[in-house]
């Protein structure tokens, strides 16, 4: 007799389902299935595209007012200006701190592995490049300040709006029961949010089938080949950051247990891995951060949004192989001091940086032109950079529920019982 209170499988183990059926089925239509209408028009760039794409733009349409209302909710529940900056200093150190040895990571291993020595150049598909502007560090610092918070909110400028919410978070913290009906809002709003959140969520499988489909279905195996060494490097200074380095922080700081963390925090790692963009995944590392780690919503709230912005880990790993991979196939000598500059840059490129899917790409460009590198080395690795992408942006959150994690617990804000519950394991925040 067959049980019928048997559990179906949650939803994040459907998205890893997904994600897996996704790539044998691209994998399946670029061998398998010939060049043609109904293939390339109807499948690939009609449903495939329409349908991953809708699903991203359903996510990222929450983003905005979820990481305002968030850090104006993070404000208020840390309250005084003094924890509020105790914890904003903590927090920004251990982006900085982490970002600067991702990348001096990334350049050790590149220059390991010499992912640019003997490449054949003209066997790499080339493609069109975007070259971003280099912006100084005051006009950088004085951009964090919005001239127009509507202007901010509306073009999507994350330092703009994270700066704005965290005054109006502090305003309303200092006028108490004075302010209760706007608060009261935005604390409902932010709720809102969340729920919405978890009506998109239940899409996801079906979005990230359609995204990696169409990834695999546009570049096969084949592009793969003659970048092997340089996806190698970046995968493995990833892992090494993700696996490593933080978890090695985790334990130092609170003597908590990585494995448990890893293990916990694993579906939201996934998530992030298929849809290729940290602010999409704010909700799910929000949610998981609480109910399975234990961590109080009044940090997470403010430190994950955050680190969505100004903690691009991965992206300064991608950029630091990318650097000794151009520098070696195009046979130019790095100077240490030019490895100090691009530790530098690639730090300060990282602020601000959208969480959105291949824009660690153009920042790139700035990175380069530090240390006279041809910016049309990028095109050689933008044919791949969709898979690297997605694993980047897996370490980018990792290392945000890492600062939070040991910020929260250094806090007092943090319930280790929760931390320490295996049963927590088997489960996901959404399902």
């Amino acid at each position: 007799m067959k049980n019928k209170n048997k559990k179906l499988p949650g939803l994040t183990t459907v998205i890893f389902i997904s994600l897996i059926l996704g790539a044998f089925a691209g994998a399946a239509l670029h061998y398998l299935v010939p060049e043609g209408y109904i293939r390339d028009t109807v499948i690939i760039n009609g449903v495939f595209y329409v349908v991953g794409n809708g699903f991203l733009r359903a996510m990222q349409m929450l983003v905005v007012p979820l990481v305002f209302c968030s850090l104006i909710c993070g404000s208020m529940a840390i309250g005084d200006t003094k924890t509020l900056g105790k914890v904003g200093v903590k927090t920004i150190v251990f982006y900085l701190f982490t970002t600067a040895v991702a990348i001096s990571l990334a350049l050790g291993v590149a220059n390991l592995i010499n992912p640019g020595i003997g490449l054949d150049i003209s066997s790499i598909e080339k493609a069109e490049t975007t070259t971003a502007e280099a912006t100084s560090i005051a006009d950088t610092l004085l951009n964090i300040i919005p001239k127009n918070p509507i202007q901010g909110l509306a073009e999507g400028n994350m330092l703009q709006i994270i700066f704005f919410a965290i005054f109006i978070g502090i305003l309303l913290a200092k006028r108490g029961d004075r302010a209760s009906t706007v608060a009261d809002f935005f604390v409902q709003f932010n709720d809102l949010m969340m729920d919405m959140t978890m009506a998109v969520m239940k899409v996801a499988p079906l979005g990230v089938f359609c995204l990696i489909a169409k990834t695999f279905a546009g570049i096969g195996f084949d592009a793969f080949l003659p970048m092997l060494k340089y996806m190698g490097a970046v995968l493995l200074a990833l892992l090494l950051q993700g696996f490593g380095v933080y978890q090695i922080l985790l334990k130092i700081f609170t003597g908590l247990n990585p494995i448990r963390f890893i293990k916990k925090f694993l579906p939201v790692m996934g998530f992030a891995f298929s849809t290729a963009t940290s602010n999409a995944t704010i909700p799910l590392s929000i949610e998981t951060l609480d109910k399975k780690m234990g961590v109080s919503k009044k940090i997470s709230s403010f430190t994950v949004p955050l680190g969505a912005t100004v903690n691009m880990d991965g992206t300064a790993i991608m950029q630091g192989v990318a650097v000794v991979f151009v520098a070696q196939a195009f046979h130019m000598t790095l100077t240490p001091m030019d490895y100090l500059t691009v530790i530098a840059t690639a730090t300060l490129a990282s602020i601000g940086t959208a969480g959105v899917p291949s824009v660690g790409l153009i920042t790139l460009s700035m990175v380069f032109n530090s240390v006279g590198l041809p910016v049309e080395g990028i095109a050689l690795i933008m044919g791949i950079d969709r898979i690297l992408d997605m694993t980047r942006t897996a370490i980018n959150i990792t290392g945000d529920a890492v600062c939070t994690t040991i910020v929260a617990y250094q806090d007092k804000s943090m319930d280790i019982e929760v931390f320490n519950d295996k049963k927590q394991e088997k489960t996901a925040a959404f399902d």
